[in-house]
Order: structure tokens, then sequence, then C-alpha cells
């Protein structure tokens, strides 16, 4: 587990650079103000989470079922809170009309964000090897 946890994090982070300099560089003229904001809100909620990923696998010397949970939270938030906001973003470039059902799915992401960060805080709650 700990090494798909390491490869999961490295492929968030490669796209987070990835996706965070075409932003900066090739959507700059084509999105509006605030279209590329919500870009960048979507870079940096997946790099955050990329961290927070890839500082579970420090903790898998012992087996938990929460911070197993909290690694499917997490990349299931980065799918579903930046996924959604990449695509919600270009709205004005891709023209796509069957993106109207991919706002709903932000929040849920969010809510998983939030879901794995509980789990990892009862983790340490409950760890007795988590103390200093």
């Amino acid at each position: 587990m700990q090494k798909k946890i390491i490869l999961t994090a490295s492929v968030f982070g490669i796209l987070s650079v990835i996706f965070g300099a075409f932003g900066a560089h090739a959507l700059k003229s084509f999105l509006s103000d605030v279209n590329l904001n919500v870009w960048r809100t979507a870079v940096d909620y997946q790099f955050y989470h990329t961290f927070a990923i890839l500082f579970l696998s420090t903790l898998l010397t012992h087996k938990s079922v929460l911070i197993n949970a909290a690694y499917y939270c997490f990349t299931s938030g980065i799918v579903l809170f930046s996924g959604s906001l990449y695509i919600l973003s270009t709205r004005e470039i891709h023209l796509l009309s069957w993106t109207s059902f991919i706002g709903p799915l932000t929040p849920v992401g969010g809510f998983l964000f939030i879901a794995g960060w509980i789990c990892l805080f009862i983790s340490a709650l409950k760890n007795k090897y988590a103390g200093v």
C-alpha cells in the first residue's frame, strides 16, 4: 500500500505542476479572471492534498484502516473537487454542453477532503505511536 500511495502522490504532483503551468501560460489569454482563479483553486487544492497523500505514506508502519480511508478520500476528493473545477473553469473555451452536471461534484469532492482529514485526525488519536 505504501508504494501505491507514493505513486499516486507522484502522479498527482506531476499533474499539479503541469496544470499550474498550463493555466499560467496557455489558458491565461483564453479564460476570464474569474475562471482563471477557479483553475488556480483547483491546482492549489490538488497540490495540498497531494502532499497530504504523500504524508500518509509515512504513517503506514502500522496497518490502519483509517489511513487507508484517508488515502481514498483524498484521492477521490482530488478527482472530484479539482477535476470538476478544471472542467467548469474551461467551459467558455471547450463549449461542451454535458458539463452542467459537473457542478454538484465539487462539494462532494470537498466533503471527501474533509472526511480524509477527519480520518487522519482519528487515526492519530487512536494510535499510541503517534505521540511525541
